[in-house]
């Protein structure tokens, strides 16, 4: 067994993100100038982690965003991010473009509550956790197969000590993607993996909505999958032992901003 850190990041602002306009998939918009800034302030925030492996979505709101990040990081020469569609905002369908306030018109029609609803040619919210559990499946499997027979990490360090940073664990993956994507993603991993939470915390505030540049973390201890008879092996794939939240939707590091 082995552990690492994953660190999730929304990406920074957009004038669509200002204007409270839907963006989804279709509407591939870049950072606004304040985006930049934010993106900026989570690279500043970030940059004495060294990660191992980027994954970004490949709409360039989260492209950009990411690129602020490993400009501003010491410790993560070389590596380039690796642009993944699985990670993609949830797809609006019809609504992608239009105000959000449409959005919930639409839902109120049909008598759902908006984070529910599914505008014709939409992704469902089952559909976006399938997309985030094939991408799982993608992490687990670099993960195991470049750290998993070394002895780069511990298993999962005993909780208590600092919250913030994953002391003790020597990998680390970054992933940059979306606000409604983190929500169903960050939920999944609370309710579905059996993540335990921080202290005091409960998985309802976990899983609020996130902020521009919102920055999660997790420690995740992978295992290798018993091998063909039940037996224990090298040719078994990767599988989740324990998973434990430190923190989700911090945004300290906006703090200088908003007083600027």
């Amino acid at each position: 067994m082995f552990t690492f850190s994953l660190t999730i990041v929304r990406h920074g602002e957009t004038q669509y993100n200002r204007d409270k306009l839907l963006q989804g998939q279709g509407v591939d918009t870049t950072l606004s100038e304040a985006g930049v800034r934010q993106a900026e302030a989570v690279g500043q925030y970030l940059r004495d982690l060294r990660f191992n492996v980027v994954y970004t979505s490949d709409l360039q709101r989260a492209c950009q965003t990411a690129e602020q990040i490993l400009r501003a990081n010491v410790r993560s020469s070389g590596v380039e991010a690796v642009l993944e569609p699985l990670l993609r905002e949830r797809g609006f369908g019809i609504a992608e473009g239009r105000p959000k306030e449409d959005l919930k018109n639409m839902a109120n029609a049909a008598g759902q509550s908006c984070r529910d609803y599914t505008p014709p040619g939409g992704e469902t919210l089952d559909q976006v956790r399938l997309r985030f559990k094939d991408f799982l499946r993608v992490l687990f499997q670099q993960m195991m197969e470049e750290h998993g027979d070394g002895t780069a990490a511990p298993p999962l360090p005993p909780a208590g000590g600092s919250e913030d940073g994953p002391e003790g664990v020597g990998v680390h993956a970054l992933v940059v993607s979306h606000g409604a994507f983190i929500r169903i993603a960050v939920k999944h991993l609370l309710e579905e993996l059996g993540c335990s939470l921080p202290a005091g915390a409960r998985a309802s505030q976990l899983s609020a909505p996130c902020p521009n540049t919102g920055v999660s973390r997790f420690l995740l201890t992978l295992r290798r999958a018993p091998g063909q008879g039940g037996a224990p092996g090298r040719g078994g794939g990767p599988e989740l032992a324990a998973a434990r939240c430190l923190f989700t939707n911090r945004k300290e590091h906006l703090e200088t901003l908003e007083d600027s």
